[in-house]
């Protein structure tokens, strides 16, 4: 994309004017000369490198496609934006006497990872990311520390804790750390999220805390009842949690106060599952709950056999919810009647991932177990070789589950063939976006890209 730029200019011409008796006078007009000179502008995508077709260019007075003529006086300094379908907007601000050339970077909305379980029904299926196996490795990072929840990325920037205290922010080019901030008084048990220019991180100690992303400094903070193992989901400036005292709160991150606060007397370590205007969750009295989400009003609740530690995941008018000690993944209708049950024989701490009418979890028995999420019929099952406790993921047709074997699986999210083994792994598997995924072991973190 070729942007010229052209200063003022011209000639010069003589006029005469009339002067006293006996004399004449001459004025001299001089026209600023003309400079012109190229300004080459490349819009590429943030994530891939690749040049985004079709990309409008906007400066001061103009908005064109491809190539296009700017012509301007006097200016040193040009705000340049890029913006394409399906990407966020960007702007770049540059001096002129310093470069010829300009490099937009845009990113595709639907190829980041902005929350724990990708969206906020907590599918954990990743739709917008195209990456398959085989990969190439391109960087690894040791955080020292128990990684317990994958990291949320936006705009080629990983954020992830891990059970030191620690939040990072690392370059997703070369895993680079950008900031770190240290929570010393607490543990982290739960993935951020991104919030427009903020994070929004729940310490495990009993605090909300609102990041600024660019710097890792705090803004502010919210202290709530009890521990917090539940990440956080943001709606239209609503960060919806639980906590270990058994309240669920919908914290307005514009006027710093609940808008409401449901007592449900009950720990809750899952995460809330927001859709279609309801909250959903487990709580380890045994219960799903669903409530109003304008008010936190009491929708229904039904039981889920035992005390639910997982996430539930809303997709299609249903809700799956992983029952621990009975061993089981329940699902029901939107209005709360149980539709089928599916028991494994030992524990299941794993939060369901959702892909093409299947529901994807795992067990104790170290089984990952693929059924219908109309039916619940078992459709296939593979035998991992050690429990499963984390949720497993699915990008690009391939669900990803980590195990106490130290390693992750990658198979066939249709048929459960193996595609794909990392001999790391413990509680998460995977994150990313659209160039690179993650993948995690107990304390570290790998970038891969599929292979060439």
């Amino acid at each position: 994309m070729l942007v010229t730029a052209a200063g003022c200019g011209g000639g010069s011409h003589t006029t005469s004017t009339g002067g006293p008796a006996g004399t004449s006078a001459t004025t001299t007009q001089t026209t600023p000369v003309v400079r012109r000179r190229k300004l080459n502008v490349q819009v590429i995508d943030g994530d891939t490198g690749q040049v985004v077709r079709g990309a409008v260019v906007t400066a001061p007075g103009t908005t064109r496609r491809g190539r296009w003529l700017l012509t301007f006086a006097g200016r040193r300094e040009l705000t340049v934006t890029g913006s394409a379908p399906g990407y966020a907007s960007g702007t770049r601000r540059f001096l002129l006497s310093r470069t010829d050339r300009l490099t937009i970077r845009l990113f595709r909305s639907d190829g980041q990872w902005l929350m724990y379980g990708v969206d906020p029904g907590r599918t954990q299926a990743q739709p917008g990311i195209r990456l398959h196996p085989p990969f190439r490795f391109v960087w690894s990072r040791d955080l020292g520390s128990l990684i317990e929840y994958p990291a949320v990325v936006d705009e080629g920037i990983a954020y992830v804790n891990n059970y030191g205290g620690r939040l990072y922010a690392l370059s997703m080019t070369t895993g680079r750390t950008l900031w770190a901030a240290n929570f010393r008084s607490t543990a982290q048990a739960s993935s951020p999220a991104v919030a427009g220019p903020d994070l929004i991180e729940h310490l495990k100690a009993g605090r909300v805390v609102v990041v600024d992303r660019s710097t890792g400094t705090v803004r502010w903070g919210f202290p709530v009842s009890g521990e917090i193992e539940s990440s956080p989901v943001v709606e239209r400036d609503v960060d919806y949690l639980g906590d270990w005292a058994g309240d669920v709160y919908a914290l307005d991150l514009r006027s710093r106060r609940p808008r409401w606060v449901h007592h449900d007397g009950c720990k809750i370590t899952a995460s809330m599952a927001v859709s279609g205007g309801t909250v959903y969750f487990g709580d380890y009295c045994g219960r799903v709950v669903a409530l109003r989400q304008s008010d936190g009003r009491v929708v229904w609740t039904a039981s889920a056999g035992s005390p639910v530690y997982g996430t539930a995941a809303v997709v299609g008018g249903r809700v799956f919810v992983p029952s621990r000690d009975a061993g089981a993944l329940y699902a029901f209708d939107l209005r709360g009647s149980e539709l089928w049950r599916v028991s494994t024989g030992n524990l299941v701490y794993s939060a369901p991932a959702v892909w093409g009418g299947r529901v994807y979890f795992g067990s104790y028995t170290g089984e990952l177990y693929c059924v219908s999420a109309s039916t619940g019929a078992v459709l296939w099952t593979l035998n991992v070789g050690a429990p499963i406790s984390g949720s497993p993921t699915v990008i690009d047709g391939v669900v990803y589950a980590a195990t106490f074997a130290h390693r992750i699986v990658g198979a066939d999210a249709r048929t459960g063939h193996v595609e794909f083994t990392f001999p790391h792994g413990e509680y998460v598997a995977v994150s990313g976006n659209s160039g690179e995924l993650l993948f995690y072991g107990w304390a570290s973190v790998w970038a891969a890209k599929p292979r060439d």
